[in-house]
């Protein structure tokens, strides 16, 4: 379908598009180029690190997500995962107009668009034209990392969550993505997220505190490399908020995601000032900023 309508692809009569500029869906031989290009940043780019890992291939999903890709005479110069999301791979501001029309042409609608500012910033400019409304745009969102030991003394009470317990955790993921996006998971239906949340439980992805049948806190390791973990969903159930017990959780999840990787990254709304001195108590210090686009 791409290749009838979008004269920058590679699929087009000429090959190329303006200044030598293509598009195209990547396939299995462009795995390895695909890492490479990824691999300049680690932390950024931890969740298209993390498909490749799990999957071992750049080629589209049984899903129908896949990966754009944008080549410079021939040279795989950045890249997009599209799938519910849309996610930038070391793509440059100036490189996202072709790569707003690809998605848009494909007829898929999009949950989000997050990663490095300035690119999906410039990538939501060129959908808006397009006609993709966006329902909140987040444009500060500090991407933070820690390596080393945390500053402050972990809670142990938080462990890797058990699949026994899925019924009490899911209402937890549940009431943290509502407060964090303004509506249910459930749009549309359960399944899809109840099988999120499980396979981060089955995976040893999801941290969590119990005390008598409910969630204390919690928090799941959403992006996982070998390298880099990155934290997501974190919530602290509203009766023990203000107790001064965040960062004693938040040091026992870099010291659990430690097992698993030595980087531990986290982005976080910038206005959301007391969590990042959290963070930044804990030891976690800004590497990049990040911005998020949610339709």
């Amino acid at each position: 379908m791409l290749s009838r309508v979008a004269p920058w692809l590679a699929s087009h009569k000429d090959g190329t598009g303006p200044d030598g500029v293509t598009v195209r869906v990547l396939g299995a031989t462009d795995t390895a180029g695909l890492r490479q290009l990824a691999g300049a940043d680690p932390v950024a780019n931890v969740f298209i690190l993390a498909h490749l890992e799990s999957t071992g291939t750049a080629a589209p999903t049984p899903g129908g997500a896949n990966v754009l890709g944008v080549f410079h005479d021939g040279l795989l110069v950045g890249a997009c995962w599209a799938g519910a999301n849309l996610v930038p791979v070391q793509l440059e501001p100036g490189l996202t107009a072709a790569v707003a029309a690809a998605a848009h042409r494909s007829g898929r609608r999009y949950a989000s668009i997050f990663g490095p500012a300035d690119t999906v910033l410039a990538l939501h400019s060129h959908l808006e034209q397009l006609g993709h409304a966006a329902h909140e745009v987040r444009p500060d969102q500090p991407l933070m990392t820690i390596a080393g030991a945390p500053a402050v003394e972990p809670n142990w009470q938080l462990g890797f969550g058990q699949y026994a317990d899925f019924d009490t955790i899911l209402p937890a993921c549940a009431a943290m993505f509502e407060e964090e996006v303004g509506y249910s998971p459930y749009l549309g239906g359960r399944d899809f997220y109840s099988r999120r949340v499980a396979g981060l439980i089955r995976q040893g992805h999801s941290l969590v505190h119990l005390s008598d049948g409910e969630v204390v806190f919690k928090a799941e390791l959403g992006a996982v490399t070998s390298e880099v973990t990155q934290v997501q969903g974190v919530w602290m159930n509203p009766s023990y908020r203000g107790l001064g017990l965040s960062a004693g959780y938040m040091a026992a999840v870099v010291l659990l995601a430690r097992k698993i990787a030595p980087i531990t990254s986290l982005y976080v709304n910038g206005y959301n000032s007391r969590a990042r001195a959290t963070y930044e108590r804990v030891g976690f210090r800004q590497v990049g900023t990040f911005a998020t686009v949610l339709f």
